[in-house]
């Protein structure tokens, strides 16, 4: 099996997402040597350099500057083209938000059998085995990606992350394919950074703590903030919260909001109306903090405290500084 990892940029270093689709190439392939990168765009040569750091010696560039900014179904076909020259069979993407668009370009354009926002995956006699949340993470299915050529995202945070294992990658640049102008057309022009908290952003975190209705008024939130600061980790809300004016929407996790999936989720305060429970059901541990014993909330979660978020959550937050600071 040879794998091509798509290498994704943001914030001027490799995205997080990335990583993930870096663990499970070198899981599915078995060594790094049938793992290639492959990176686009300006930057493409810096990533080249991030993936040398998890083992990955080949990776091939499309440095073109005609595709900063452009729609995902331009850069498809040099994906494909990518996957070609390497004779790649599977192709992973992280699962973010262009990501998850490219896996449906490239399923039409590579002629791949395809899935998003997966969680776990083996090969299964010539073909992979995938699992995922399905029906806003109220079910998991089963599927089988027959065919010669796969193309699958990755849902963050669901695999642990590659090994740091430094190299220096041979970089082969690639001519990228003549796309029809039309599809260079809707070039994006800004991007305005929604309100976000203190820590880590909602997509990227390991660690989410989010607060609900429970803490009863905007000035009781700062208990989870401090206690999100203590973790290092990001800051939810329920749609209660959002919709009360306590914190801004961009904090929300749920159905209408963020669809988060981190290492570890702390609701406090939060009840677990369904429209919330999807945002965040996949999450791999999930710690729940409310008073109502009977709250559906602790039907997920891994583990449970019943009692008084005022008394136990700074008493949390007070232990976890001072395990952290010995």
């Amino acid at each position: 099996m040879t794998v091509l990892v798509v290498a994704e940029r943001t914030g001027g270093r490799l995205a997080a997402a990335s990583l993930d689709a870096i663990a499970v190439g070198i899981s599915l392939a078995g060594t790094t040597a049938a793992v290639v990168g492959f990176a686009a765009g300006p930057g493409a040569r810096e990533s080249a350099s991030d993936l040398g750091q998890y083992g990955l010696a080949r990776v091939l560039v499309a440095d073109d500057p005609s595709l900063e900014g452009a729609p995902p179904c331009a850069g498809a076909a040099s994906v494909a083209a990518a996957a070609d020259r390497v004779g790649a069979d599977t192709i992973l993407i992280g699962g973010t938000t262009y990501g998850r668009d490219l896996v449906a370009r490239l399923a039409v354009k590579w002629k791949a059998s395809a899935a998003n926002g997966v969680t776990e995956v083996t090969p299964a006699d010539g073909a992979l085995r995938i699992r995922r949340p399905v029906f806003g993470g109220r079910a998991t299915e089963t599927r089988t990606l027959a065919g010669p050529r796969r193309v699958l995202s990755v849902r963050p945070h669901a695999f642990p992350p590659p090994p740091s294992a430094p190299a220096s990658p041979t970089v082969e640049p690639l001519a990228r394919p003549e796309d029809p102008a039309p599809l260079l057309g809707p070039k994006r022009t800004g991007v305005e950074a929604t309100a976000a908290g203190l820590g880590p952003s909602l997509g990227d975190a390991s660690i989410v703590v989010s607060g609900g209705r429970g803490v009863r008024t905007a000035e009781n939130f700062h208990l989870v903030e401090e206690l999100a600061a203590a973790l290092g980790a990001a800051v939810g809300a329920s749609r209660a919260v959002t919709d009360a004016g306590w914190r801004p929407g961009s904090f929300q996790v749920g159905q209408t909001g963020r669809s988060v999936s981190p290492q570890l989720y702390i609701a406090v305060g939060i009840s677990g109306a369904i429209q919330h429970l999807v945002g965040m059901v996949s999450s791999r541990v999930i710690v729940a903090i409310n008073s109502d014993a009977s709250a559906p909330i602790f039907r997920v979660a891994d583990y449970g405290i019943v009692g008084d978020l005022f008394q136990i959550v700074p008493a949390l937050t007070a232990e976890i500084r001072r395990v952290r600071s010995a």
